[in-house]
């Protein structure tokens, strides 16, 4: 075989395989290639996604406390409304004004994507009893049709704070997060914003043959293709609840917070914030006219108290105060300091004989002297100096508790107070130009100490605990989460004896003659409490109580916190003591209960 004949055969196999590698390529593209069938450069085929079911959400009883309910997207086809289309009789129909109908039908064509030929969401989340006063004339209209979608609900209409709605996804969320889509609605806050990913599940979608006009002809090879959307997870929380119902029907028309934890474990039993919403009013069509209304209120419900306020502590933060001084050596369970009024205002009660005693009549002399000897012991000779360096040491200590930081709860808004320290001070008065005689009101909790009503829930989980507490929490179940950072044991460093005179001073709170919380008391069941009532220079005082019980094994602390409602044995610790008879046996003293339902305490109305 000659040259020429070699290099012929060469170069004609060279032609035959690239003439098959191509027919084996369009083969592969046309007939095998899923990805390039159903590409988005794939003009015939139209992917519709389909939005997963959103997972439930239940209470620590697996009560369902947020679910999905049928409703309805009202679609409009622009193309299709020149025909005979009667624009007042429609906005009769679904009670909206002709302006209105204009301004939605200018959104609809401003929106990217739009198409004068496709259906476009006129109306989002029609209610089932909404849509079923327009159902029977819909058809009537050309150009008008429904699509079957789903709405969240609250089947309790409580625990809005907490648990949270949904809003439209925004533009910021569209550009960082390719996964939503525009008009998809997402967690705005709450559980539902922080477990967000474990609730939305992931999104399937259907394929249609579409025509020249992109308009939707029929099933893409009878659905064969589909991708079924795979459903969010079902997540169980803390919350009770009935007792956070039960807790919010005890603060109507009142301002102020509670906070509900089991100490065993860190578990937010109830987290109440006052004035409060409904959550349905957030969901649905309704949604954008309500946030309107409720964002106006100068309630300022949307305000999330038992997080972000941020009050002065008043006499509940004498308890801090005294496991300090007994840690340092400062005091011991027998110091006695007489009831000088000098030093301090005070009520009249009998003489503090020792810790317990202090902390059962709250004398704020008592503690002027305690906090005296935690800031000046005398370590140096300068009192400038000594008390830089004590305050700072005391500043730790306070932190140990929780305070002054944020804790760290699972849903968004938490704020961390503040505990003072010594540049704070230096910046107010100058580098040793203040010692204990300016700071003097810490010792009572006020000054510039803030603390916020979950802290103040968790200072009683301290106590409760003898020294130690899990960051607060809503989680309780969720597949494939790591709840390892709410199982840490958190110490103070305050040692387990120093505990027993405090709890025994908050029994006598409540149980014993000339104890500030009598109005606390439950029967048979041993509750240990602290009022607090902080001075506000703008009205009436504010109203303070923590408390756990039982006395022995706690399974509740709480705190509550109400605004310009003066002492704190008034009406803070009966709220206390109701919910928490009410968690631990399911009954509540029918008078005592009847008393704070029907009190205003905004517009200072006691029955």
């Amino acid at each position: 075989m000659s040259q020429n004949q070699n290099r012929q055969i060469i170069i004609s196999g060279i032609f035959a395989l690239v003439v098959l590698i191509y027919i084996l390529r369009l083969f592969y593209i046309q007939v095998l290639s899923e990805k390039y069938v159903l590409s988005a450069d794939n003009q015939s085929i139209e992917n519709v996604p389909q939005i997963a079911p959103r997972g439930i959400i239940l209470d620590r009883n697996n009560k369902k406390i947020a679910v999905n309910e049928a409703s309805y997207d009202l679609m409009i086809t622009v193309k299709q409304l020149k025909n005979g289309f009667d624009t007042l009789k429609f906005c009769q129909l679904v009670d909206i004004s002709r302006n209105e109908f204009e301004d939605k039908l200018k959104r609809i064509k401003a929106k990217r994507g739009y198409s004068y030929y496709k259906p476009q969401v006129f109306e989002r989340q029609i209610d089932a009893e909404s849509f079923s006063k327009i159902m029977d004339k819909v058809h009537l209209f050309n150009g008008i049709d429904i699509r079957k979608s789903v709405i969240r609900r609250n089947p309790y209409s409580a625990g809005a704070q907490a648990i949270g709605y949904l809003s439209e996804v925004g533009p910021s969320t569209l550009e960082k997060d390719s996964s939503y889509m525009e008009g998809e609605l997402i967690g705005a806050i709450g559980i539902e914003r922080t477990y967000e990913k474990y609730l939305r599940g992931q999104r399937g979608y259907k394929f249609y043959v579409k025509d020249v006009h992109n308009i939707i002809q029929e099933p893409y090879r009878d659905g064969e293709k589909d991708l079924l959307p795979v459903a969010g997870s079902d997540i169980q929380i803390t919350m009770d609840i009935e007792l956070q119902k039960y807790a919010e029907r005890l603060m109507k028309n009142k301002n102020g917070a509670i906070v509900a934890i089991e100490p065993s474990s860190g578990e937010i039993l109830t987290m109440v914030t006052s004035p409060t919403y409904d959550p349905n009013l957030l969901s649905g069509n309704g949604r954008s006219k309500n946030y309107k209304k409720l964002k106006s209120d100068t309630l300022k419900v949307f305000f999330n108290r038992a997080l972000s306020a941020q009050y002065p502590p008043g006499s509940i933060f004498k308890l801090v105060q005294t496991l300090i001084g007994l840690e340092n050596g400062d005091i011991t369970e027998y110091s006695s300091f007489k009831c000088d009024k000098g030093l301090v205002g005070c009520h009249n009660h009998p003489f503090p004989a020792n810790v317990k005693k202090a902390i059962q009549f709250s004398c704020n002399p008592y503690y002027y002297r305690v906090f005296q000897r935690i800031i000046q012991p005398g370590f140096y000779d300068n009192i400038f100096a000594d008390s830089e360096y004590n305050l700072n040491k005391w500043h730790d200590q306070v932190s140990a508790f929780g305070l002054g930081q944020r804790l760290k709860v699972d849903i968004i808004g938490e704020k961390a107070g503040s505990v003072p320290d010594s540049k704070l001070y230096d910046k107010k008065y100058g580098h040793h130009s203040w010692a204990f005689s300016t700071i003097y009101s810490l010792s009572i909790g006020q000054g510039e100490l803030l603390i916020t009503p979950l802290q103040m829930a968790n200072i009683a989980s301290v106590i409760a605990n003898k020294g130690f507490f899990y960051r607060p929490h809503f989680i309780k179940r969720l597949e494939h989460f790591d709840d390892d950072v709410f199982k840490e044991k958190l110490e103070t460093g305050i040692s387990r004896e120093h505990f027993d005179p405090v709890k025994e001073g908050m029994y006598d709170v409540v149980n014993e003659p000339h104890g500030t919380a009598r109005r606390a008391r439950i029967k048979d069941i041993a509750v240990c409490g602290k009022t607090g009532t902080a001075e506000n220079p703008h009205g009436e005082d504010h109203s303070i109580f923590i408390a756990f019980a039982p006395k022995d094994n706690p399974k509740i602390a709480i705190s509550v916190y109400v605004e310009n409602a003066g002492f704190g044995g008034t009406w803070a610790a009966p709220i206390a003591s109701l919910i928490m008879e009410k968690y631990l046996r399911n009954t509540a003293d029918s008078l005592k209960e009847k008393r704070i339902m029907e009190a205003d305490l905004i517009h200072q109305i006691d029955p």
